[in-house]
């Protein structure tokens, strides 16, 4: 695999196994994860998988897991 890069096609991470929560809804308004060789984790939009995809480190993917798990982004989904 070549390098990954930010908004490249998600087509082109080949080896990438796709993985969204089981907390999808059936419209399938989700994001999908996916871990790279060498680490980094890709993330695409579920409904457009042949779309961009972004890359993050292990680190950046672990603060937001964090900040996730605190309930830091709760207000982005309650009124």
């Amino acid at each position: 695999m070549h390098h990954a890069y930010n908004g490249m096609a998600a087509t082109e991470l080949r080896e990438a196994v796709w993985q969204k929560s089981r907390h999808s809804n059936s419209q399938g308004a989700c994001v999908e994860f996916a871990k790279l060789p060498g680490g980094d984790v890709a993330v695409r939009n579920s409904r457009h998988p042949d779309g961009p995809a972004l890359i993050y480190t292990p680190a950046e993917v672990e603060a937001m897991l964090l900040g996730i798990k605190d309930g830091e982004f709760d207000h982005l989904i309650r009124d």
